[in-house]
């Protein structure tokens, strides 16, 4: 690919560590994310000019996993049918095979993610969490819509990403998400404790658990508090989720009408309102709805 160089002896430019087999994308040494799975490179695209995110996975951890290898490798099939601003894009995925890791180039967020993000911030208005929780809800909604429908499984503040200097939001980290049938129903125990739905310890559940867990992402957001933060183990949070014991965090809600909004999100599953049917809300009356006609779409080249 025909690009325009530098002197190589300029001190002041930063060396690429690793460059994709095209020769467009170049992956620099800042780690900007650190999970179970894989690891998250600041990047940059040499064709457009801009900053991406090389995800990286060494798939010799997860020789001995199938199951593993079949999530790492549905979430990449999954990025690369979303097209919706609200769902982190994906650009361009390879496997090496003489490191043994799987890449896969996506859109960077410059912000981190929410609950980095939040904890940084600490004087927001509501309009801006409305403003948040409104964007994360149109991403649930075009995920819920999808055909077949997707699930996402593992909805928490520290899966949706921010760009600080819009105000955008997006969802990430689709490694649990289950596309299901007509039916809507899924049938595995997966997704972080504290974010849980009930139905989901039953293996028996519909996209309506994603709700759940977004009422819990707003909860966070409003109290700076991960929900059941005052459990000291998986047991006890399983125990309070099941009987329906709602996060101390709840009575720390001074406002009714967030109060009340987040108690539709935790609702029995036959009384919880859908994405669509939440974007309805009068809690969102507020804001001014300037961007409808872009929803379903998204920056791609």
């Amino acid at each position: 690919m025909p690009s325009v160089t530098t002197d190589p002896c300029d001190n002041d430019s930063e060396p690429f560590v690793e460059v994709d087999p095209t020769g467009r994308y170049g992956k620099y040494s800042e780690l900007l994310g650190c999970g179970a799975v894989k690891k998250v490179y600041r990047a940059f695209d040499q064709e457009e000019g801009i900053e991406v995110a090389w995800n990286q996975v060494n798939l010799r951890n997860f020789c001995d996993d199938p199951a593993m290898m079949d999530r790492l490798y549905s979430e990449v099939r999954l990025l690369r049918s979303m097209t919706n601003k609200h769902i982190i894009a994906l650009y361009n995925v390879w496997k090496d095979g003489q490191k043994n890791t799987l890449n896969f180039i996506t859109e960077v967020c410059t912000s981190g993610n929410l609950r980095e993000y939040r904890k940084k911030h600490k004087h927001v208005s509501l309009k801006a969490l409305k403003k948040w929780s409104n964007q994360i809800l149109k991403g649930l909604n075009y995920l819920h819509m999808h055909d077949p429908c997707i699930i996402h499984r593992d909805l928490n503040c520290s899966n949706v990403f921010v760009n600080g200097n819009t105000g955008q939001v997006k969802i990430g980290d689709l490694g649990l998400a289950a596309i299901v049938g007509t039916n809507h129903i899924a049938h595995s125990i997966l997704g972080t404790p504290e974010f849980m739905a009930p139905e989901l310890y039953d293996e028996d559940y519909t996209e309506l658990v994603d709700i759940y867990s977004f009422g819990l992402c707003v909860l966070e957001m409003v109290t700076l508090e991960i929900p059941y933060s005052e459990c000291d183990s998986v047991a006890k949070i399983y125990k309070k989720v099941t009987s329906g014991v709602r996060p101390e965090a709840l009575n720390k809600v001074q406002d009714a009408e967030v109060k009340v909004f987040i108690e539709k999100c935790l609702a029995q599953p036959r009384a919880r309102p859908s994405a669509a049917e939440l974007l309805e809300d009068s809690f969102f009356d507020e804001l001014v709805e300037d961007d409808d006609e872009n929803d379903d779409c998204t920056c791609s080249y």
